[in-house]
């Protein structure tokens, strides 16, 4: 399987770079991307959609992080990964000005201060629930007494208090505060996207994640507001690493679960 997934990686890489050749990048282009001379790309820890690093042998991997790689090589410019440990900070790493390009759920919201491609992957949101917890079905969230967790500056935190009228939502900063609180049953449940969610419960034991969902994720390439004359050439990458397999080799590499890879890419 391992071998199967390289060896289509290898393909993918070979398709986006001929691709690049064929569409270098203007020297306006590429200094609205990356007005710094490197391409600064805002990623968070936890999430096989943004970033993973292994505590054994430091290897990166994440479908963001794959993703900026390579466009920073269609750019011809050194590629910075600006690692942040939440998606809600990396957006303030945008607006200060340290992150030229960032992965994440184009919302309504965040498209007010970014321009977004096409999605390149859909992501199901859910539910994580600890062992022992009084949450058994998605019906069940929604009660009183119940308590929500969700990420500081996440979609989740933005739409789970319209969503839900009697259950508590509740705001913590990172990934490993969230497996505490709930290992420590101070959280009933979790929310956020399922492939933060299938990943934090390889980390719980007992812990699993419910069937059904609140809401879609489309993850899309994002620029800040002000550079949408690179939009023609960002889209035109995604584009060609989505029907290329480069997209999905990414997914695979980095063990993403719950994701749907979209056909449609113009």
């Amino acid at each position: 399987m391992r071998t199967r997934v390289c060896l289509a990686g290898l393909l993918g890489l070979l398709l986006v770079r001929g691709a690049a050749q064929e569409t270098k990048p203007t020297p306006e282009v590429r200094k609205i991307v990356a007005p710094t001379g490197s391409l600064r790309v805002g990623l968070y820890l936890g999430n096989p959609g943004s970033y993973l690093k292994d505590p054994v042998t430091g290897q990166a991997t994440g479908v963001g992080y794959e993703l900026g790689t390579e466009l920073a090589r269609w750019l011809g410019v050194p590629f910075e990964a600006v690692v942040y440990p939440n998606n809600g900070a990396v957006l303030e790493g945008m607006r200060a000005g340290k992150v030229d390009v960032l992965f994440t759920n184009a919302t309504a919201a965040r498209a007010k201060e970014v321009d977004f491609t096409q999605p390149y992957l859909e992501v199901e949101a859910g539910y994580l629930v600890p062992a022992g917890s009084r949450v058994a079905t998605i019906a069940d969230v929604d009660k009183t007494g119940i308590r929500v967790g969700v990420m500081e500056g996440s979609t989740s935190s933005a739409t789970l208090p319209g969503l839900l009228k009697n259950a508590s939502v509740v705001r913590v900063p990172t990934v490993d505060a969230v497996l505490q609180m709930l290992s420590s049953q101070q959280l009933d449940a979790f929310a956020t996207n399922k492939s933060i969610l299938f990943e934090m419960s390889d980390s719980l034991r007992g812990s699993s994640v419910l069937d059904g969902r609140y809401g879609v994720e489309q993850l899309s390439l994002g620029l800040p507001k002000g550079r949408d004359a690179a939009l023609p050439y960002v889209r035109a990458f995604i584009s060609t690493a989505v029907s290329s397999g480069l997209v999905k080799t990414a997914v695979q590499r980095s063990g993403l679960r719950g994701g749907n890879i979209p056909t449609q890419t113009k």
